[in-house]
């Protein structure tokens, strides 16, 4: 499944391979859709409340967030998460650059002050990002998956980096289970390759076991 690569440090997945795993994308898929249905049944008095709640903190405000993310082979599309930023986040953006405390292509500040009052707790409890069980059921994403980039980050890819594209962006994956905001972007990258080469039905399910235990007991999301 492997083969020589771009550097002679890093191996290279094979995508043809990947793209052949038809029977393992099947059930994935199935179970992506039986999953995620019955979690937005199950959750739908949280995704009321957390509704509710941001609302009360800002009138103004859309709940819901949208932005352009990247999928499966360059793919784009719109996920959605609840609002736990301020209105006009992206435009304070520019300004907070210059404090990001991640290497390589992404943003991350644990003390970022575009985030609201619910939003703290929500991002902390990784509950904002409930609402992507409606991109699962449109088949944008999956419930385990390399998290889907943003088009400016996609732009400060190697080659090597954009093999997290081989597969279908997840809800959580091997890197939430491992530190998420803890791991630098460098290793967030290994960590996805990872997955995608060992992943299956079995692995897929560890990791959602491992992405619940860590909403109860957050391990560093902000």
């Amino acid at each position: 499944m492997l083969k020589c690569g771009l550097n002679e440090e890093q191996s290279v997945l094979d995508q043809a391979a990947i793209d052949h795993r038809y029977l393992y994308r099947a059930l994935k898929r199935v179970a992506d859709v039986a999953l995620s249905m019955a979690g937005l049944i199950v959750l739908s008095p949280v995704l009321a409340g957390v509704a509710i709640a941001i609302k009360v903190d800002d009138k103004k405000g859309p709940v819901f967030y949208r932005q352009e993310r990247v999928g499966r082979h360059g793919k784009r599309f719109m996920m959605f998460k609840f609002r736990s930023m301020c209105v006009d986040a992206e435009e304070k953006l520019k300004e907070l650059k210059k404090y990001n405390e991640v290497e390589g292509a992404m943003f991350k500040m644990k003390h970022d002050p575009r985030v609201t009052k619910v939003g703290h707790f929500i991002r902390h409890y990784s509950i904002d990002e409930l609402p992507q069980l409606f991109n699962v059921l449109a088949g944008d994403m999956s419930l385990v998956g390399p998290r889907p980039p943003l088009p400016r980050e996609i732009k400060e890819y190697t080659e090597y980096d954009k093999q997290r594209l081989y597969v279908i962006p997840g809800c959580t994956g091997l890197w939430q289970v491992s530190g998420r905001n803890d791991v630098g972007f460098h290793d967030m990258v290994e960590l996805d390759l990872q997955y995608i080469r060992k992943s299956g039905i079995l692995y897929d399910l560890g990791i959602m076991f491992r992405t619940i235990k860590i909403m109860v007991f957050p391990n560093g999301a902000y």
